[in-house]
């Protein structure tokens, strides 16, 4: 039988055997290294696992601190923004009793140009510049004052509830941010690995646009807080200054209505004290214009009663001149007669002279009297324009300051009650 010997290299034993070797020193070191590695990735799998599950833990606490954190600004926010809403209403309020008290204006107004106008009425010399006028003028001017003083507190006010709604909105805005901030971070503290909704995202570790440091988010709140409570303050002392408006200018328009006031009671009491001297001087006048009405009637009854003595006295020496011759002598009787006629003539003539006196006397004291009667109507007119000044300004103090005492009139206008402390809470 044929043997096939197959061609190829042959080894030697030796060869064999260190192949052997080779084999087995190679796999004993594969399983080291396999041994090794296997540790390594068992202590690789077990710090992996312990940091997985320490970043989760935390970053939950840091989820937790987050939350926690936005919370208290939200309720920071919150009671701000309550603080704000308060302050709004106040100093709407504070702004509300402004417009009132400028709209309550118009009825003084309206009282002094009545007055100015009524007493227009005056005529010849009772048109004087008097304490009423000046006082008038003066309270036209303080009213108008008042009515400045009012309109600037009013702009002042409403500029004020500009910014404060400025920064409602702005701590508003900050507040609805916080809130949505806060769902997600509760959401992301509640999600864990068993949550249905987490999946793989990409680039999840992206910096989004308009990202902010945690002290830039800070800064940005306590920004808005501090405003807020800066404009507080700011509008808090502007209600202050409204209510001291309020008060002065009605203690400054009650002051200057009473001064006004007295000086038409004032006035008043002149005229009357006038109408009665005028009246008493009237009387008087009358009088006199009667008893020098009767004695002008005896002066001329006198020199009525001198004509007949006159004549007498006339005949008698006119017929002695026809005594005869000698007989024609300028006795004691010729030299009585002729006296006797120069006697009445002088005495006539005095008569006449008085008369005519008298009758001067009697048409000055008739002018006088109707100069009198003229006056008289002239203060009547005046008293009568006075009073319904007086009677018009009664719609001031029905108004408002009628309807309450006088201490509590004056603890109002003092200021040491408020009808409306709710201004000054704060």
């Amino acid at each position: 039988m044929a043997t096939y010997l197959k061609s190829g290299p042959r080894y030697a034993t030796s060869d064999w055997f260190t192949s052997n070797y080779a084999v087995s020193t190679n796999a004993e070191r594969q399983r080291d290294v396999s041994h090794a590695t296997r540790q390594e990735a068992r202590f690789l799998r077990n710090e992996t696992d312990n940091k997985t599950k320490w970043d989760q833990y935390d970053n939950n606490t840091r989820l937790a601190d987050r939350v926690d954190h936005i919370r208290k600004w939200k309720e920071t926010l919150q009671r701000t923004l309550g603080e704000l809403d308060r302050e709004i209403k106040d100093l709407s309020e504070s702004k509300d009793q402004l417009e009132n008290a400028l709209e309550a204006k118009n009825l003084p107004t309206e009282v002094n140009v009545e007055n100015l106008v009524a007493r227009e009425g005056r005529r010849e010399i009772d048109v004087v510049e008097d304490e009423v006028e000046d006082q008038l003028h003066k309270e036209r001017e303080v009213i108008e004052a008042i009515k400045k003083q009012l309109q600037t507190r009013i702009d002042e006010s409403f500029q004020q509830l500009c910014i404060l709604q400025e920064a409602r909105q702005q701590i508003l805005a900050d507040l609805q941010d916080k809130n949505v901030a806060l769902d997600i971070d509760i959401e992301q503290y509640n999600l864990t690995e068993e949550s249905p909704g987490i999946s793989y995202k990409p680039d999840p570790t992206r910096v989004p646009k308009g990202s902010t440091t945690p002290q830039q988010w800070e800064d940005f709140s306590r920004y808005n807080k501090e405003r807020a409570d800066a404009e507080m303050a700011n509008s808090r002392r502007l209600r202050e200054a409204n209510h001291h408006t309020l008060q002065q200018t009605e203690n400054d328009l009650a002051a200057q209505h009473a001064a006004t006031d007295f000086a038409i009671r004032k006035r008043i009491h002149e005229f009357e004290r006038a109408l009665k001297e005028l009246d008493w001087q009237k009387k008087q006048t009358e009088e006199e214009i009667g008893e020098m009405e009767a004695d002008i009637r005896r002066l001329q009854d006198s020199i009525r009663a001198k004509i007949n003595p006159m004549k007498l006295a006339q005949t008698r020496l006119e017929n002695r001149t026809y005594r005869p011759n000698v007989e024609l002598c300028r006795d004691n009787v010729q030299y009585g007669l002729t006296d006797e006629v120069k006697q009445l003539d002088a005495t006539k003539k005095a008569l006449e002279d008085k008369l005519r006196q008298c009758q001067h006397a009697l048409d000055g004291l008739e002018k006088k009297l109707h100069r009198i009667n003229e006056d008289i109507q002239l203060k009547t007119n005046s008293l009568k324009l006075d009073k319904q000044c007086l009677d018009s300004r009664s719609k001031l103090t029905a108004n408002g300051r009628g309807c309450r005492s006088g201490t509590e009139r004056n603890l109002s206008l003092t200021g040491i009650t408020r009808e409306r402390a709710q201004v000054l809470s704060y």
